[in-house]
């Protein structure tokens, strides 16, 4: 329920952004100086919305870490990670406080998002270490022989996360008009983008192909989380382009956000893997 939850939020705050509703509340944690709550115009209620959305998202939060503490036998694992996420929201709430204070500073909205997908795989590897009843190791085992090129392809899908938020808190669609925006040049930060995104592609493909004729299981379960990062990378990349060519509308860039969520629960899932004590396998 929480990584759902999480995953949403991240589309709510992005139609916040995207219909320039980032200071529809112009205080917080009221809506203004006058109410707490305040649906009288339309960004105020998507704002408003936004962060009451939150709240569904403490709770989801809170029953996790209840069910962590009653689950028998306890687990410490699995009560760090629900803390975790404590820790996040709280994050979350007070970088929220300062987005609104200093008018959607653009390290501030790029600490949102990227506090977001922490928060988004730490829901992950809750949801998939509490399917098993003892937690040896959480990373992917891997052969042997794609190591290195595992590790450079989960960190350079993680530099392509960020570079896209550069090229976010650069563009239009700031959540106001008035916003203030990075001074770079759109072009210069999409390309640095585009080339992050190239390396992880080409990286993935040549990790796919030195994997092509193993047949143990290790390596057909490594290869289905390539071809799902694969699939979700191709059509990330192809609505990456399309907004860029068409102008950056509104739409588009919401399905980009939308993807790029889906894109970072692809390298989630490459990367953890949770294993049982009793199945560890020697690779």
């Amino acid at each position: 329920m929480s990584l759902g939850l999480l995953c949403t939020i991240v589309l709510t705050g992005a139609l916040v952004r995207l219909t320039g509703s980032g200071l529809g509340c112009s205080d917080w944690p009221n809506c203004n100086s006058q109410k707490f709550v305040d649906v009288s115009s339309g960004h105020a209620a998507i704002e408003q919305i936004n962060r009451l959305f939150t709240g569904c998202v403490s709770a989801a939060v809170i029953v996790a870490v209840l069910t962590s503490y009653l689950r028998r036998p306890r687990r410490r694992d699995l009560v760090l990670l629900s803390w975790g996420l404590v820790a996040g929201v709280v994050a979350q709430i007070i970088i929220g406080a300062v987005v609104v204070v200093t008018g959607l500073n653009p390290y501030a909205n790029m600490t949102h998002f990227l506090v977001s997908m922490f928060l988004v795989a730490c829901a992950f590897m809750l949801e998939r270490s509490s399917r098993i009843d003892s937690v040896s190791r959480v990373v992917r085992a891997v052969p042997r022989e794609i190591r290195i090129l595992h590790l450079l392809l989960v960190t350079a899908a993680s530099i392509s996360v960020v570079t896209g938020t550069v090229v976010t808190a650069t563009g239009p669609h700031a959540g106001d008009e008035d916003a203030v925006r990075f001074g770079f040049a759109l072009v210069s930060v999409a390309r640095v983008h585009s080339i992050s995104v190239i390396a992880t592609v080409g990286i993935l493909v040549v990790t796919m192909l030195r994997l092509r004729s193993a047949t143990d299981t290790v390596s057909r379960s490594v290869r289905q989380a390539l071809g799902t990062m694969a699939f979700v990378a191709v059509l990330q990349g192809a609505v990456g382009y399309l907004q860029y060519f068409t102008g950056v509308p509104v739409l588009l860039v919401g399905f980009h956000i939308a993807g790029a969520t889906a894109f970072w629960l692809t390298v989630c899932n490459l990367f953890f893997a949770p294993r049982p004590d009793e199945v560890l396998p020697s690779a």
